[in-house]
C-alpha cells in the first residue's frame, strides 16, 4: 500500500508535512484547495480513518502513525479558532 505524506499551510502560516499510509487521502483533499480549520479537521479524521481501515484489512490491524497523524492535526487545529482560520493543502509526496 503507497504511502503519502501531504503539505499542508496552517493559519498563521507555518507548513507541516502529515503522514499517511494511504494514497486514500487524495480523495479527500486537492492540492491547492483551502479549507475552514474545522472542515479540515473533519476531512482528515475521515481519509486517516479510511486509509487505517485500509492497513487494518490487508495486516489485521490499523495504523497507529495515521492515528497519531490524526491526534498531531486536532491539537495544532485546537489553536486556531478565529472566524475564518483555514487550512491549504499545498502538496502530496509519494
Amino acid at each position: 500500500m503507497p504511502e503519502v505524506f501531504f503539505r499542508i499551510r496552517w493559519p498563521d502560516k507555518t507548513v507541516d508535512r502529515c503522514y499517511s499510509p494511504s494514497t486514500v487521502l487524495e480523495d479527500y483533499f486537492a492540492v491547492g484547495d483551502t479549507y475552514p480549520v474545522t472542515e479540515f479537521v473533519d476531512r482528515s479524521r475521515q481519509a486517516l480513518t479510511a486509509a487505517s481501515e485500509q492497513v487494518r484489512n490487508i495486516y489485521r490491524y490499523g495504523c497507529s502513525q495515521a492515528a497519531a497523524q490524526l491526534a498531531d492535526i486536532e491539537r495544532v487545529a485546537a489553536r486556531f479558532t478565529a472566524q475564518g482560520a483555514t487550512v491549504t493543502v499545498e502538496g502530496f509526496e509519494r
